[in-house]
């Protein structure tokens, strides 16, 4: 009888952002998200400068002390949402919170020295 080959698995996946702590991902649940595909489109979008190109093509007129959001933040968030499923600008009031929208906006997440881990989700 043949033996079925195993697979080893690492127990824990590591990405590593450069304005972030460490992300850890494994199946042990904690901070949970179904959006992880969505490092991928980050990526992407990084490499191909797709949202950066278009939000050159707007002029910001608010005061610069006052702005917390670049308008290439604001772009990316809300093609991203789109781009995930999220159709209605209310969501993005729970995706901020979401670690895998502020990991692809390379925004900082969790507490200094501390890894965010994100688990499997039953979504």
């Amino acid at each position: 009888m043949i033996q079925p080959a195993t697979r080893s698995l690492p127990k824990d996946f590591k990405f590593e952002q450069p304005k972030s702590s460490p992300v850890v991902v494994n199946f042990n649940g904690g901070q949970v998200t179904s959006d992880a595909g969505l490092s991928l489109i980050a990526e992407l979008d990084r490499k191909l400068q797709i949202t950066s190109r278009l939000a050159r093509c707007f002029q910001d007129y608010r005061s610069s002390n006052r702005i917390d959001h670049s308008i290439e933040n604001l772009i990316a968030q809300r093609i991203y949402g789109l781009v995930m499923g999220y159709e209605d600008l209310n969501d993005h009031e729970e995706l901020r919170h979401d670690p895998m929208f502020a990991l692809a906006l390379q925004k900082r997440i969790g507490i200094e020295n501390e890894p965010t881990v994100l688990g499997r989700s039953n979504k």
